[in-house]
């Protein structure tokens, strides 16, 4: 049997994610929406770095996780190869984390634009200026660029190409606990290959009431 109760509790992961992001966001003192974000390279080689999620966006078999970055960065270009991605998101405050691994996709123009439109000017503009990733000579050429965009994008620049949103469509979902003597709690959903045969349920999983997802409890 799961016990799967308390924090745990829910038949949508994505309705549990939400509550633990909320609960976060008054117990850490800066940025609860910060994930470890992780990609491979055209060698097959890991790279990870830390991003802003920014939203949580629908349920069970429609929910994805969405955070923005420039398309040409290191990380749009591996996403653009792979379509892949994983990410961490873990309080230290809560002594809990999330890890997903999923398919990525690009969020829709609109909703890109709309993101965009909310940002400071200077965020907007910094967009602009930055050829994020690339190779930069000096810090004062960025200052340059930011300046000249200031002077010619005036106060409501449209948003550049190649900056948008990602979504991150789960494959899987862990949620983790920390426990006393390293008795953590980890509980794994798995989206169910609906394309497949059915051949039952393995010992050990359970099923969420849509189907859409199986999930385990996981050895510390």
């Amino acid at each position: 049997m799961n016990e799967r109760d308390g924090i745990f509790a829910g038949d949508d992961p994505f309705e549990i994610a939400r509550r633990w992001l909320a609960e976060a966001e008054s117990a850490e003192p800066n940025d609860p929406n910060a994930v470890a974000l992780a990609t491979v390279d055209a060698q097959g080689l890991p790279d990870v770095r830390v991003v802003l999620l920014k939203e949580i966006e629908g349920q069970d078999e429609d929910g994805t996780f969405v955070f923005y970055t420039n398309y040409e960065s290191a990380k749009g270009r591996q996403i653009e190869d792979t379509g892949t991605a994983a990410f961490v998101m873990h309080w230290k405050s809560l002594r809990r984390q999330i890890r997903v691994r999923g398919d990525v996709t690009r969020a829709p123009s609109a909703q890109s634009d709309a993101y965009y439109d909310s940002r400071p000017l200077d965020s907007r503009i910094g967009a602009w200026a930055s050829a994020q990733s690339r190779l930069l000579d000096s810090r004062d050429t960025l200052i340059s660029a930011v300046e000249e965009g200031k002077r010619s994008l005036g106060s409501h620049p449209a948003r550049p190409a190649c900056w948008g949103g990602y979504r991150i469509r789960p494959r899987e979902i862990e949620f983790w606990a920390d426990g006393a003597f390293r008795l953590h709690d980890r509980f794994k959903w798995v989206r169910r290959k609906i394309d497949r045969p059915d051949n039952g349920l393995p010992q050990g999983w359970t099923e969420s009431r849509s189907g859409t997802w199986r999930i385990a409890r996981l050895a510390p």
